[in-house]
């Protein structure tokens, strides 16, 4: 009874449904984003999407979404093209260019943010909650704006699917086709732009750089395809933005954005841990198998070699033997060695001082 409260919740509702947008559109174009090694472009971004803000409330004197998300993505457009020219008419990295365009934009916002709040206007009153978002406030007004901004850049995305991914794993290729490689490198730089404004509302301008990064970042893991990877990101996106809403829904107290950032970074870490062929409990599964296996030779070579010498007794060494006799290459016997190879054992036997004399110059 109490979940059917709860989803009929005329705030609930607004919260998971943007939450599932900003997830949905995050999570893609973050993939971009990651591969280009560009993981900071989402934070100089949101960054850089706080002058925006402020001029435009200084303008329209109200904090309307749709102005704010226009302004926010002018400017934030403006530092992703500062970035690309400055990494590209300069000797800076990528690195550097992002770190100044986060720098400059944000101070500018801090210092319009402060003047805001100097006037005095009574309708400036929670403008600073875009720093860290203020989930609760979202309308449904601004869910047909936030979706409006979702399905036109996915749609752009998939109309030019097959450039952007060349673009993003081989630019100078694609240049030699012919491609406007530089056109296309800045297309996806305005769509990550706008991915970041559809979050202000949810996550706020500090941590909107997560949900660019982390989605992409465990998708990665478990994909080696990018089709694949997209479709995990989204999945992952709308999945934590679900996920932390109704924790902040039902804790009563506790922000939406962070815990949705939260609940990002949790799948990252089980990501890493569990990916299979990636993570790192598999890499240590993976290096106790192959430590298993050079022992299993190792001893099934000095068998062979010296039949009558004794194994060791250590731990590690009746292990071994023990595997061995499960898969039937060694027999029991009253000899001074106490176990002999079977008819198996000594086909395997051989392979592996094959293997060793053809590797041994």
């Amino acid at each position: 009874m109490a979940w059917l409260e709860l989803l009929s919740d005329y705030t609930f509702q607004n919260v998971v449904i943007g939450a599932a947008l900003l997830g949905l559109i995050s999570g893609p174009l973050g993939c971009f984003a990651v591969l280009r090694r560009q993981s900071l472009l989402g934070d100089a971004i949101s960054h850089a999407a706080l002058p925006g803000i402020c001029l435009s409330f200084i303008i329209t004197g109200s904090r309307d979404l749709g102005g704010i998300i226009l302004g926010s993505l002018v400017t934030g457009t403006l530092a992703a093209l500062l970035m690309l020219l400055l990494t590209r008419k300069s000797r800076l990295k990528t690195d550097a260019g992002l770190g100044i365009c986060l720098s400059l934009f944000f101070a500018v916002g801090i210092v319009l943010l402060t003047y805001i709040q100097g006037t005095r206007n009574a309708a400036q009153g929670g403008l600073e909650a875009f720093l860290f978002g203020q989930a609760a406030a979202t309308l449904r007004s601004d869910l047909w704006v936030m979706g409006a901004i979702t399905l036109a850049t996915l749609s752009l995305l998939a109309a030019f699917w097959k450039q952007a991914k060349l673009v993003t794993f081989d630019a100078e290729y694609a240049r030699t086709l012919g491609m406007p490689v530089a056109a296309i490198e800045a297309s996806l730089t305005a769509m990550v732009t706008l991915a970041v404004v559809v979050g202000l509302q949810m996550v706020g301008v500090v941590l909107m750089a997560a949900m660019i990064v982390a989605p992409a970042a465990a998708a990665r893991q478990w994909s080696r395809h990018l089709g694949g990877m997209l479709v995990i990101a989204a999945t992952v996106g709308i999945a934590s933005g679900v996920t932390g809403a109704s924790i902040s829904t039902l804790s009563r107290g506790l922000a939406t954005g962070p815990l949705i950032v939260l609940t990002a970074t949790a799948i990252v870490l089980v990501s890493l841990a569990l990916a299979p062929g990636r993570g790192l409990l598999w890499g240590i599964v993976k290096h106790y198998r192959q430590k298993a296996d050079l022992q299993s030779r190792q001893l099934l070579y000095a068998l062979y070699r010296h039949p009558e010498t004794p194994p060791r007794t250590t731990l590690g060494a009746r292990r071994t033997l023990a595997r061995l006799a499960r898969k039937g290459y060694l027999a029991r016997t009253n000899g001074t060695a106490g176990v002999t190879l079977t008819d198996a054992g000594r086909a395997r036997a051989r392979q592996v001082v094959a293997a060793f004399e053809e590797a041994t110059p």
